[in-house]
């Protein structure tokens, strides 16, 4: 039996919720850190002839403000005279490019229906031919280059050069050669046709381990730290804690202090001198450099500064950067005010020219798009300063003594709650920001920690629960370790009663071994 399709045609009514262009734009600018508003601002000011930076704002102060444009006349409170004598050379003649590319704009929307080019500063040198430099950010040396450089300074023969180019490409990141001579020799004649022996590539090897940073080229980490130590000056100090290096190496990366002290029969105070100055050394000396130095090495520019004075009181500031205050072009404000009073004169928008109305649609298009930024980049600034406010008062304790384990168990939704904000704006805000503190600089989500809740109900914070987990194994006879049982009593009598499951995920995510691999 042949089955017959039908089509039928319904109307169904669904309440769909749609994000207008104003909260995609406030949306997006949330989620960018400090530099990325600065590009973001700079690129709309040249887009958009509406937007301008005020005259003479050049300290990045971050002031807001939207010219009155509802017909009221108000826009601009500074006299254009007193303004004009006042301004720079540059400061004019941004403002006349910017008047002129309004004029340029209405004169092209009369003769045809394209969009009118928008000109933006410094635009007219790039068209003249006016010769000038591209800025490139950092060296473009890479950490490869920079050891051929110093290669470059050696007396070597060919067979030498190949040797050592190939020993360079051979490092890891971190400046160590982690492959044995032996695989090298094999690979040098596979790959390159080239027959070295041991001997004559460890020969070329110390003239790489000659190279800087210290410590470049070393086959482990104890032969990095040895040639770092080798290329100080002697003392006293130097000298017993390159034999620590070379004659107690297993109780150095175990920190047994105590231990090598009563070995090398060392004072309690010589010995803290010696671990000083081990502890200057550099495990990776090929980071030093970076893959291209000045260029992967970034700088952070951090969103806030949090200053914690000497009384405890804990103080913020949100970083304004380079963004200059944000006005309304006056230009594009007079053209829509004269439009108003020529109707306020009674004259019928209908006897408008077609010129004249393409004008008045552009100007308002750009300066309604000028508002909205400037609103969106003020709405900004507001939300990051209550989010910030509210993780200072949750974690007040720690921005007063910098101590991670004062950290409180805090979660987006604390936060939200606190602010009045939804959960995924505290996440916009949290992401891919800074703030500089006394006790360094961090991203925000260093001050979020997970909480656990313990039978009787009281709330820990992971965060000191590790760091805690962290102190009893690394103060436990190595003789004979904690089991997880053990730990669990340990941390108990430090008032954190949870348990051994918990001990045990714990110490996996610190990356402590179980108890039979941490026996010595």
């Amino acid at each position: 039996m042949a089955q017959k399709l039908v089509q039928q045609q319904t109307q169904k009514l669904v309440q769909q919720q749609k994000l207008t262009q104003q909260q995609v734009m406030l949306i997006r600018m949330l989620e960018m850190p400090l530099t990325e508003l600065e590009q973001s601002v700079q690129t709309e000011i040249d887009d958009n002839p509406a937007l301008e930076p005020a005259p003479g704002d050049s300290d990045g102060d971050y002031r807001l403000a939207a010219d009155d444009t509802d017909g009221n006349g108000d826009a601009g409170a500074d006299d254009k005279t007193a303004q004009g004598e006042n301004d720079s050379f540059e400061e004019r003649t941004e403002r006349e490019e910017r008047e002129s590319a309004l004029d340029d704009a209405l004169q092209r929307i009369g003769g045809d229906d394209d969009m009118p080019e928008v000109r933006s500063v410094g635009m007219d040198y790039m068209n003249n031919g006016a010769d000038y430099e591209e800025m490139t950010w950092g060296d473009p040396v890479s950490f490869y280059d920079r050891l051929k450089e110093q290669m470059g300074e050696q007396e070597l023969t060919d067979k030498q050069q190949e040797i050592l180019e190939y020993l360079i490409g051979s490092l890891d990141s971190d400046g160590l050669l982690r492959k044995d001579l032996d695989t090298i020799a094999d690979e040098l004649a596979i790959y390159h046709n080239i027959d070295a022996e041991k001997a004559e590539i460890e020969e070329v090897l110390a003239v790489l381990q000659d190279f800087d940073p210290a410590g470049i080229g070393a086959r482990s980490l104890q032969e990095c730290l040895l040639l770092q130590m080798d290329r100080k000056r002697w003392t006293e100090v130097r000298g017993a804690a390159r034999d620590v290096l070379q004659d107690h190496y297993d109780d150095f990366i175990n920190k047994r202090w105590g231990r090598i002290a009563q070995q090398m029969g060392l004072s309690e105070h010589f010995m803290g001198e010696v671990q000083a100055e081990l502890l200057k050394l550099n495990p990776k000396p090929g980071a030093s450099l970076g893959e291209t130095e000045g260029r992967n090495i970034q700088q952070i520019t951090p969103d806030f500064i949090v200053d914690t004075a000497d009384d405890g009181t804990v103080t913020f500031t949100v970083s304004n950067g380079r963004v200059p205050e944000l006005l309304v072009s006056e230009s594009f404000v007079d053209l829509i005010t004269q439009f108003k009073k020529r109707e306020e004169r009674g004259e019928k928008r209908e006897n408008l020219t077609r010129s004249e109305k393409e004008a008045l649609v552009y100007a308002k298009e750009k300066v309604e798009r000028a508002q909205g930024f400037i609103e969106a980049v003020k709405q900004r600034r507001h939300t990051l300063y209550v989010t910030m406010k509210a993780i200072i008062d949750i974690q007040r304790k720690y921005f007063q003594d910098g101590d991670e384990s004062d950290l409180r168990p805090m979660i987006l939704k604390d936060v939200a709650d606190r602010t009045g904000l939804d959960i995924s704006t505290i996440s916009r805000v949290s992401n891919m920001k800074y703030a500089q503190t006394r006790w360094g600089t961090f991203k925000l989500r260093h001050f979020f920690s997970d909480g656990y809740r313990t039978e009787n109900g009281e709330e820990l914070s992971t965060r000191k629960i590790k760091a805690a987990l962290q102190e009893v194994v690394d103060g436990e006879d190595k003789r004979h370790p904690l089991n997880d049982d053990a730990l669990k009593e340990a941390l108990t009598k430090r008032g954190f009663p949870i348990a051994r499951r918990t001990i045990s995920k714990y110490r996996e995510q610190l990356g402590i071994p179980v108890a039979r691999l941490r026996k010595e």
